[in-house]
């Protein structure tokens, strides 16, 4: 059955606070921070996906941030679906598969829509319409990544490159290729190339299919996940996973667990952020 429901935010708020030393600390990352609003980082992610079409969102942070993060969206009057505490870091696999567990209980063809919460986005109608097109792909039965048309040859991103367009979507596109963080001279081919984008670190899929991709690709970590949501507990407002579960879940992307392995077909859009202000959206 085809996802037809609001699609829900799954926001990702890890880290520990390396990046942008001192403003950003350990317990103060930058996403908590104002940085280019009067509203944080976290903020402006949750209040980009707030109104009709989106559901509640739901966020995976660490423990130490909860009350931090819990204000924030109070300030927005915003009542999350749900706030759950990784116990250890596990990249964004583990999270994410998460927020699928949560969601696939009650309804296995919930429309999730992965986002970092550190991302600055300069064209919110852009925005919209890439995501637009990506739920059109996703409700196809496809795991979608967002892309952002490169401004330069960067080496510290990850790249992906455009397949074959989508029936029936304009603008999606397959993936053809991943390739993490090139030298410089592969980066500038890549520009030259025009086919290559940025790969954002969203994605879009339904709560049932990453699971079955999950369990077929990563079997261990979706066992793991699934124990450390059985044995959850709430404290107060948050949904706290249990530790040792958890703990047993591999440390790995969403991309090198699932969308680089993936044998369903995924689709990618590209969106727009602070050095891309425009969005055209490609499949995989």
């Amino acid at each position: 059955m085809a996802a037809t429901g609001p699609i829900i935010p799954v926001i990702l708020s890890g880290g520990a606070g390396t990046r942008l030393w001192p403003m950003s600390r350990e317990l103060y990352p930058k996403q908590l921070l104002p940085l280019v609003s009067a509203r944080s980082l976290l903020q402006e992610t949750v209040h980009r996906v707030a109104g009709d079409g989106f559901a509640a969102p739901l966020v995976i942070c660490n423990d130490e941030h909860r009350f931090i993060i819990a204000e924030q969206l109070r300030q927005l009057d915003i009542r999350p679906e749900a706030i759950v505490l990784e116990p250890v870091a596990r990249n964004t696999a583990p999270a994410v598969a998460i927020a699928a567990t949560l969601l696939a209980a009650r309804d296995r063809d919930a429309m999730m829509l992965v986002l970092p919460s550190d991302h600055v986005i300069g064209d919110s109608a852009a925005y919209a319409r890439a995501i637009h097109t990506a739920a059109a792909a996703a409700r196809q039965g496809r795991l979608v990544a967002f892309g952002i048309r490169p401004s330069g040859p960067e080496t510290g991103y990850g790249y992906i490159r455009n397949g074959a367009a989508l029936d029936g979507v304009d603008g999606a596109f397959a993936i053809d290729r991943f390739v993490e963080k090139p030298d410089a001279a592969t980066a500038r081919g890549f520009l030259a190339d025009g086919a290559w984008s940025w790969n954002s670190g969203m994605f879009m899929f339904t709560a049932g299919l990453f699971l079955d991709e999950l369990g077929r690709l990563e079997p261990e970590m979706a066992e793991a996940v699934r124990e450390a949501v059985a044995q959850s507990g709430r404290d107060l407002d948050f949904t706290r996973l249990d530790e040792a579960s958890f703990t047993r879940a591999p440390a790995k992307s969403i991309d090198y667990a699932v969308m680089e392995r993936t044998g369903a077909m995924w689709a990618r859009g590209r969106r727009s952020g602070t050095s891309a202000p425009r969005i055209r959206p490609a499949m995989s």
